[in-house]
């Protein structure tokens, strides 16, 4: 008798099981995802003719996309950490390395590439073959700059092509960095999408990148001063500021969220 009533149990256990979990179309999604997101080498012509190259991280629904450029002695390996959480967020990213650069986060295909000598300002045409590749995807575009290129994204933004395309600027650590010490400044007074400005918390920076956007004609400009800030888009990398990255990502996203809900 007590053989039948374990056996009645272990028939009512078995009966009462729950539903055998299929995980199948949860991996596929998951791999649809990954395959969506994945990274693409891009090469693009500058209008004078340079090879520019860069990397492209695609984003399911993108809000918008990003173009990063980064600092001097760089490459777009700065942003080989900070893209994909713009990914994970809902933001495309083209990432470019620039003529003017160098290995501070990777070799810079771009600069190893060109035989030509340039400043700063000869970076330009780099970034302006990356407007126009970011035009052909048809989606509204911030300009994102890094130190010299943190400037040299005020004059993007009053380039033709960028009228109608370009919906924000994104500027870490601009600053006067060319021979006329009011280029930036004058080029910021014509622009009037969304800006976000930041820089590292030195009185330097913070004064140079106040005057920047105080010049701008844009009824929607933040100077974000952190509590703890490096120079660049570095400020956002955990291992160069570890003290204040989370918290300045905090205020980017919060910027980018509100401008491209």
């Amino acid at each position: 008798m007590r053989l039948l009533i374990l056996a009645g149990a272990a028939a009512l256990t078995a009966c009462h099981a729950g539903p055998k979990v299929d995980n199948r179309d949860a991996q596929v999604n998951a791999t649809a995802e990954a395959k969506a997101q994945a990274t693409q080498p891009v090469e693009l012509k500058a209008p004078d003719g340079v090879t520019v190259y860069g990397t492209y991280y695609p984003a399911a629904a993108s809000r918008a996309l990003i173009l990063l450029f980064h600092q001097a002695g760089s490459s777009s390996g700065e942003y080989a950490d900070i893209a994909p959480r713009l990914q994970r967020a809902g933001f495309a990213a083209l990432a470019i390395d620039q003529r003017v650069g160098g290995n501070l986060y990777g070799a810079n295909r771009t600069m190893a590439a060109y035989q030509g000598k340039t400043d700063y300002l000869g970076a330009l045409p780099d970034l302006e073959a990356a407007l126009a590749w970011g035009k052909a995807k048809r989606m509204p575009i911030v300009l994102w700059g890094s130190s010299y290129s943190a400037s040299l994204v005020f004059l993007l933004a009053n380039a033709a092509d960028a009228k109608g395309s370009v919906k924000a600027v994104m500027a870490f650590s601009p600053g006067e960095y060319f021979s006329d010490r009011k280029m930036v400044e004058a080029a910021a007074a014509k622009v009037t999408v969304p800006v976000f400005v930041t820089s590292a918390n030195t009185v330097e920076e913070e004064a140079e990148a106040k005057a920047i956007v105080t010049a701008t004609r844009s009824t929607d400009r933040q100077q974000y001063i952190p509590r703890t800030g490096v120079h660049g888009s570095s400020t956002l990398n955990a291992t160069k500021n570890p003290g204040g990255a989370d918290e300045n990502w905090n205020a980017v996203l919060a910027f980018l969220k509100r401008v491209f809900p």
